[in-house]
């Protein structure tokens, strides 16, 4: 099997996933190989991401690993079997790699959940306040790669707008809605247009408000994304390096946990939208 240069963040979460159920069983990777009938380093390419798995492979070494787990073991099936190429591809090379994996995580996610604090998730973004955010970057982007980002940004949003839509729900504090980020004219057209998704019977707009007390969440900010099955979920968090992408189990109940409370700290629905529309006549 060919050798991977380059394994996609869905191809290394595959990966991953194998080791821990290697790790859980108590063989080692020699062990594992001899159990296939292949060599070590087969193993350790395909616990690295670097080469993929058949479905009779991975099959053989989940009962092996004694999972019974027939749900979970039937999604990672699906991640190892499926080839088809999303419309991502047709930015790469063109776009970071992790513009893609956000792309492929999307698709295959059964919801998604944003907490925001200082910018509005980019799921709801117009074009005028993604061009703002992008045109920000230090060092400045190619006149090229700051549109393709745009369209990127925008193309990604079908997953809460098109047929196939999503659930989607954002947890947006106050101060995210007041930045200006561009001029007085795109801040209203923002806030408009994150009022009509609300409207959206599988999009729920929440909003943090200023005058809360104790709140010490401001550091918050993160996507929560809900996998085939739970233990295939994962959290998005952005960087001064990057996009980070998190998986263990710890971290996703941590995450969980962070998520239901600015949740909790938030308006309901009906109030926040309430809320946004004063905003917009404030400005």
């Amino acid at each position: 099997m060919t050798t991977r240069r380059e394994p996609t963040a869905r191809q290394l979460r595959l990966a991953v996933e194998l080791r821990r159920l290697r790790e859980a069983s108590g063989l080692s990777g020699r062990q594992a190989a001899a159990l296939l009938g292949v060599s070590p380093v087969q193993v350790s390419h395909i616990e690295s991401g670097l080469s993929g798995v058949s479905e009779e492979r991975l099959r053989r070494l989940a009962s092996h690993y004694a999972c019974t787990d027939g749900e979970f073991i039937d999604a990672l099936v699906a991640m190892a079997t499926d080839r088809t190429r999303g419309w991502w591809e047709e930015y790469r090379g063109l776009l970071p790699t992790s513009f893609l994996d956000l792309s492929e995580l999307d698709r295959h996610a059964r919801f998604r959940c944003d907490v925001a604090v200082l910018y509005v998730p980019g799921l709801l973004q117009t074009e005028t306040y993604a061009r703002a955010v992008f045109s920000s970057r230090v060092p400045e982007l190619a006149k090229e790669e700051l549109e393709l980002r745009v369209q990127h940004r925008r193309r990604r949003q079908a997953i809460i707008e098109g047929a196939s839509a999503i659930p989607y729900q954002a947890v947006i504090h106050e101060a995210a809605l007041r930045f200006r980020v561009g001029d007085r004219a795109a801040s209203q057209e923002q806030l408009a247009r994150i009022l009509a998704l609300s409207e959206l019977d599988n999009v729920s707009v929440r909003v943090i408000p200023f005058d809360l007390d104790n709140f010490t969440r401001a550091g918050s900010s993160m996507t929560y994304v809900g996998g085939a099955v739970s233990k295939l979920d994962t959290v998005v968090r952005d960087t001064p390096l990057g996009t980070v992408f998190i998986d263990s189990e710890a971290q996703l109940d941590a995450s969980r946990t962070i998520f239901h409370k600015m949740e909790a700290a938030s308006f309901d629905p009906a109030r926040s939208r309430d809320f946004i529309h004063r905003l917009a006549k404030e400005l």
